[in-house]
């Protein structure tokens, strides 16, 4: 992976480890620098692309266009010579298919819960004019809620004729294709995308599909006569309610509109689905206005106009990512972490002055990577994610959290005792100042700085913060494939992103921004620190990452401890090298290739020709509720189903 491919995304976000791959795409855990907040990154090779490049641009445009609560959110689009890049809402949860099969089957209860939502989405999306086509468990994730959102618009359709107008282009999932598309007739998307959703509630009720079979013409033939089991444990309502939706005559389906208060869906709820978007693109959030015009120091109305284009740029992306922090209940702030100094206008101008901030994706192992990178730009921001998505541990030193970044920023000197106090005066003129800022449309704003005085312990902290250069052993730690290079804080402060040195002109809204704009009282002091110090903190983190370390997930320490989750299977042994190791003696005979990477082992299948037909990760770990060893898994490529069926057969044959 090249540095020059990935300078653009690098501005603005931080890359972590790839949670999912496809044919010609990765998905990357990412985070937002400005707001600190989690996202998945799409990373597209755009040659790799080929014919395919038009449904990329297809997806781009729907996800635009589309705001609902239960639809993935696009925050960002960059495109460069080589890549093509999407931010996008990241889902904790992983795939509905995923979860769906740890359990087997869900209860009625739960699965109205989960298709109430599907309908939401649906109903919203018909009504704006798509047909999605692709409708799928895997297209559809868990977020950190437990709500669904839906994905992968890749095939959706938008007829110029409207809903009604006939389609043609057979596309999709065949299992979850409707008779009249593999008949190669013309159709239209809304029905089809009826039929989808009633294969799509059978797997939620049953655990497996109403139509499959290993051969693609028996399948066919399957769905064309439209029969399908019908296990016991079904109740009547629901066995009425796919009946309605999996009619082979198109024009016999049970619509959307109807579906919205289907008494199987009524069932437990005193209203109708909600298929109204809670987030339409024409309505501004006032705070997240607010919070962009005192940052950019710009007036409301200019700010809104901004927003208003809808350039999905990093004005789009910091917007909207403003205004899920406030629907999460978090404080609606930005924050200026120190590789964003020089990219905090709205339209970037200026180049990065390290080029060098890399992910070693292709390095396996960075002990041995050449010192020939040159300078790298390190972030003072910690990051540990324990995600069921996460490929390993990403466990950081702890790090000073006053100690200047490597790359070559300018920052604004803190201000004299006497500024402070003659700004401090200023604000406090203003009623409720450090609540509520209010921008005149078109005004030069410079807020002033705070009135909240420090505390003496918070002075003697600032005064006794030590100048460290070198950490000690046992806070260095071995860098890994996926993990960013970056100092971290400790990591009970791993949600909120430290803030930077910052000007008063820039905010006033908390005494912890002044904390963190006094290094040194003395100007000579900060000039030979800042000089000497960079040059001993930069040899210090080259040190550190090709020094080994101990590492949360290494086969040292034992595996990776993980919080129970649905796609981790647990299993009665007590020994986590025995099940690995019965794991690994068991992956030849069911024709699966795999790389051991400590506790994980990545697998894959391929065809006779050679072709690689899956992707999963097997990963031992141990839980800490209840305390015992268990075996992440996760689909990174490949038909889910039949991944299913052979991650089954796998643990089946474990001693589990």
């Amino acid at each position: 992976m090249g540095a020059d491919d990935y300078e653009e995304i690098l501005k603005y976000y931080e890359l972590y480890e790839t949670v999912g791959t496809g044919g010609f795409a990765k998905v990357k855990l990412g985070r937002h620098l400005l707001t600190g907040e989690k996202v998945a990154i799409k990373i597209m090779d755009k040659l790799a692309l080929g014919d395919d490049l038009p449904r990329v641009k297809v997806e781009i445009d729907a996800m635009k266009n589309l705001s609902h609560q239960h639809i993935c959110r696009l925050y960002h689009v960059i495109e460069t010579s080589k890549k093509i890049f999407m931010v996008l809402e990241y889902c904790p949860g992983g795939e509905l298919f995923d979860y769906i099969i740890s359990k087997d089957r869900l209860s009625e209860e739960e699965a109205r819960i989960f298709f109430r939502q599907i309908v939401s989405a649906m109903a919203y999306v018909h009504s704006q004019g798509y047909a999605h086509r692709d409708l799928k468990p895997e297209n559809l994730l868990i977020d950190a809620e437990h709500n669904l959102k839906l994905i992968d618009f890749g095939l959706c359709a938008k007829p110029k004729g409207g809903l009604d107008y006939q389609l043609n282009t057979c596309c999709g999932s065949p299992a979850y294709a409707a008779p009249e598309l593999i008949q190669g007739k013309a159709y239209i998307g809304s029905e089809a995308d009826i039929w989808s959703m009633g294969v799509l509630l059978y797997a939620l009720l049953c655990g497996f599909l109403p139509f499959d079979d290993e051969n693609v013409m028996a399948l066919y033939r399957k769905i064309m006569r439209g029969k399908y089991e019908v296990p016991k444990w079904l109740s009547a309502s629901s066995i009425l309610l796919l009946h309605q939706m999996l009619q082979v005559d198109p024009k016999k389906r049970i619509t959307v509109k109807h579906l919205l208060n289907h008494p199987w869906l009524m069932q437990d709820y005193t209203y109708a689905v909600q298929w109204q978007s809670k987030y339409p693109l024409g309505h501004l959030d006032d705070d997240c206005i607010t919070e962009l015009s005192v940052f950019h120091k710009r007036g409301r109305q200019s700010m809104t106009e901004l927003i208003s284009e809808w350039k999905y740029d990093q004005i789009s992306a910091t917007y909207l990512l403003l205004q899920s922090k406030k629907a999460h209940g978090k404080p609606v702030r930005l924050r200026l972490p120190s590789l964003a100094l020089e990219h905090a206008s709205i339209t970037p101008s200026r180049e990065l002055k390290s080029k060098k901030n890399l992910t070693y994706e292709d390095v396996q192992d960075c002990r041995e990577m050449p010192c020939a990178f040159g300078p790298i730009a390190f972030s003072d921001d910690a990051f540990y994610e324990e995600s069921p998505l996460a490929g390993f541990a990403l466990h950081m030193p702890q790090a000073n959290q006053h100690q200047t970044p490597v790359a070559s920023v300018e920052f604004t000197p803190p201000p004299t005792p006497v500024a402070r106090r003659a700004a401090s005066k200023k604000c406090e003129n203003k009623e409720n100042s450090d609540l509520v800022m209010t921008v005149k449309n078109e005004e030069q704003f410079v807020p002033p700085a705070p009135k909240t005085p420090l505390s003496k312990s918070q002075k003697k902290r600032i005064q006794a913060t030590p100048n460290q250069a070198f950490p000690s052993t046992a806070e260095r730690s071995q860098c890994t494939n996926d993990t960013p290079i970056k100092k971290s804080t400790s990591p009970a402060s791993t949600d909120e992103m430290a803030a930077t040195v910052i000007s008063p002109e820039r905010r006033c809204r908390s005494v912890d921004m002044d904390l963190n704009q006094v290094h040194v009282d003395s100007g000579q002091k900060k000039k030979r620190a800042k000089m000497f110090g960079s040059l001993e903190r930069g040899l210090d983190k080259m040190i550190t990452m090709l020094t080994p370390g101990k590492r949360k997930g290494s086969t040292r320490d034992g595996p990776r401890k993980l919080k129970a989750h649905y796609n981790v299977t647990t299993t009665k042994l007590l020994n986590p090298d025995q099940l690995l190791n019965e794991i690994i003696a068991i992956l030849p005979g069911k024709h699966v290739d795999y790389v051991q990477k400590g506790y994980t082992l990545k697998c894959r299948t391929q065809s006779d020709f050679g072709k690689v037909t899956m992707q999963f990760e097997l990963e031992v770990c141990q839980l800490s509720k209840p305390e015992v060893v268990g075996i992440r898994r996760q689909r990174l490529k490949g038909d889910a189903w039949v991944y299913k069926r052979l991650v089954e057969d796998i643990l089946s044959s474990c001693k589990v």
